[in-house]
């Protein structure tokens, strides 16, 4: 097999491996060697697993006042294979200020032409107010390979899900809805979707549009400030919620995904009803939104706190206790890789050379990472004067 036979079949990229394994099984060749040239699989496995890709932004569709779609479709190489909810990365600038954040893919990876990511406006957030006000159609963007392991693996999740989704954490559920949809098949689903009201409901049309056509997929829509005469289900999602609209929790494994307020509770709710942690996933969700409020946090040291950041070798700049280190990094014209940006990768991990940050227990940190003074500055928190080594 060529290099073109090689890219053809990434193309289509949902079989891209089962295509390549299975045609060096239909040659009857014992050795690998024998298809292709060991540089044709390194490029093979590149394009499958993509560090950056520049993609251009070919629609918006806004989905709520606050909500819009951003459908973004490459501008050479095809899009890499990814699993219904894992997430990507997506670079851009904004204000002079190189950045990142990481959105949940909302289309299905059946539907490799285009990569949908749905963002909602926060009052505060400073990439969702430029791409929900200021990215327009044809904006030149780049965007991570997909990373997480936010989906559904039938040999240890089975075949009987429960998703409990809050405000935009439901866009990695709206692609495996969809996948399945796409396939014609699929696990059982139940989506638990909890709104403030329904005007907040993201892809309302299409979700009752999908529980009227599927077999496989119920969907319970919460309101959690209902209007006057709402007759649908009311209230928070609670261990009394959650075991009215599921009933048997047997056999479920639990999937969750939606701002950091309703993981505390949904947690909480999902031990009071006995459902052990190894049946529950949790999507990432990046810095919390008041860092001062999360357990651990030291008494004495305010959010507005500013600190002295040194870069060893680089640049001083000033930080503050209550944002995360990368952003302040960021502003400062200086840049660390990273890809979740929640504290789970570690691709950004850097060397804490003096100082102390704080960082939730969400923070996945290796022992090694501990044991070497290293941190992940996208979830790490200034507690005082730094030095770092890039």
């Amino acid at each position: 097999m060529d290099l073109k036979g090689i890219a053809e079949a990434l193309s289509d990229f949902g079989r891209a491996g089962v295509v390549v394994g299975k045609k060096a099984v239909q040659s009857g060749l014992a050795d690998e060697r024998d298809v292709a040239a060991p540089e044709v699989w390194t490029e093979a496995v590149r394009r499958l697993h993509t560090e950056r890709l520049q993609v251009k932004v070919a629609d918006i569709m806004e989905e709520t006042p606050s909500t819009k779609t951003l459908r973004l479709v490459p501008t050479g190489e095809a899009l890499p294979p990814f699993r219904a909810g894992q997430f990507f990365t997506v670079f851009l600038e904004v204000d002079g200020t190189k950045t990142s954040r990481a959105y949940s893919a909302s289309s299905p990876p059946t539907r490799p032409g285009y990569l949908d990511v749905t963002v909602r406006e926060m009052p505060d957030g400073f990439v969702s107010r430029h791409l929900c006000g200021s990215a327009k159609v044809g904006d030149l963007l780049e965007v991570s390979g997909p990373g997480g392991g936010f989906y559904h693996e039938p040999l240890v999740d089975g075949d009987d899900l429960v998703f409990l989704a809050g405000g935009s954490g439901v866009t990695p559920f709206m692609s495996m809805i969809r996948e399945s949809a796409d396939l014609a098949a699929g696990p059982g689903m139940h989506l638990i979707y909890g709104s403030r009201t329904p005007g907040d409901v993201i892809f309302d049309s299409e979700i009752a549009e999908l529980a009227r056509s599927l077999s496989n997929l119920d969907v319970d829509l919460v309101m959690s400030e209902p209007p006057p005469g709402y007759e649908g289900p009311c209230g928070l999602l609670d261990a009394d919620m959650i075991s009215a609209r599921v009933g048997s929790l047997d056999g479920k494994k639990f999937f969750m995904c939606g701002p950091h307020a309703m993981y505390a509770l949904c947690l909480e709710s999902l031990e009071e009803l006995g459902i052990p942690r190894a049946d529950v996933k949790q999507e990432l969700s990046g810095p919390p939104p008041d860092v001062t409020l999360v357990a651990g946090w030291p008494e004495g040291v305010g959010a507005d706190s500013e600190f002295t950041l040194s870069i060893e070798g680089g640049a001083s700049l000033t930080v503050r206790a209550g944002e995360p280190l990368m952003n302040s990094m960021e502003r400062g014209g200086v840049s660390v890789e990273n890809l979740c940006r929640s504290g789970e990768c570690g691709l950004c991990r850097t060397r804490l050379v003096s100082g102390e940050v704080f960082m939730p227990e969400s923070v996945a940190m290796r022992k090694s990472d501990v044991a070497f003074g290293y941190v992940h500055p996208c979830m790490s928190y200034p507690l005082g004067d730094l030095t770092v080594r890039i």
